[in-house]
Order: structure tokens, then sequence, then C-alpha cells
């Protein structure tokens, strides 16, 4: 079994940074793309920005130059650095991860539980 685990979320004020993290743990043989998306109500899930496990990244319009994505491969982790926050970044933000459980087939998409942002005065 794998879980993935989302933490860092909160409130923040407008123009605010928050980091988020997403560990990944259990029977992990190996983790290739990492990414994080984001849901506000009433609208559909969206992507925020992925990385490879080279490192190669992929961001959104929407957050493009304010959020960084990065991981560490040692620890399974990925972390989401989000600058110059706007009240329109107000979503649940989850993470996910492609992994191999087994060394066989292929590798299989996780969730994380997601974490609520919120950016507001």
């Amino acid at each position: 079994q794998v879980q993935l685990v989302e933490s860092g979320g909160g409130l923040v004020q407008p123009g605010g940074s928050l980091r988020l993290s997403c560990a990944a743990s259990g029977s992990i043989i190996s983790l290739y793309s990492m990414g994080w998306y984001r849901q506000a109500p009433g609208k559909q899930r969206e992507l925020v920005a992925a990385i490879t496990r080279g490192g190669s990244t992929n961001y959104g319009d929407s957050v493009k130059g304010r959020f960084t994505i990065s991981r560490d491969n040692a620890k399974n982790t990925e972390y989401l650095q989000m600058n110059s926050l706007k009240p329109d970044d107000t979503a649940v933000y989850y993470c996910n991860a492609e992994i191999m459980t087994s060394h066989y087939g292929s590798p299989i998409r996780y969730w994380g539980q997601g974490t609520q942002v919120t950016v507001s005065s």
C-alpha cells in the first residue's frame, strides 16, 4: 500500500507565501512523476505544477513565475513553494505521484487527501 500525506496548507493574506509538502510512503519500488492539482468550489480540478524524476517541471499558466515545484527523491517527497498568493489561488490542493509498487507492470497514479489553501484578508 502507498500513502501520500500532504501538509502546509492554511490561511494566508494576499501577497503572502505558503509551502506545501507531500510525502509518499509504503511499498514503493520507484517513484516517477509527481505533481500538484487544485480544485476550487464549482470549478474543475486543474494542474498546478508537475515534476519528473529528473527534475523537469511544468506549470499551469496561472501560477507561472509565482509557484515553484521541487522534490527530494531520497525522501520520496515533493514541495510546492507558493509566493505572491492571490484570492484566486484559494482551493483544495492535491498532490499526486506515479509509483511502481512491484517490479512488473506499469506505474500507478496515487493521490493525497488534499489540503485547503485560503487566500484572504
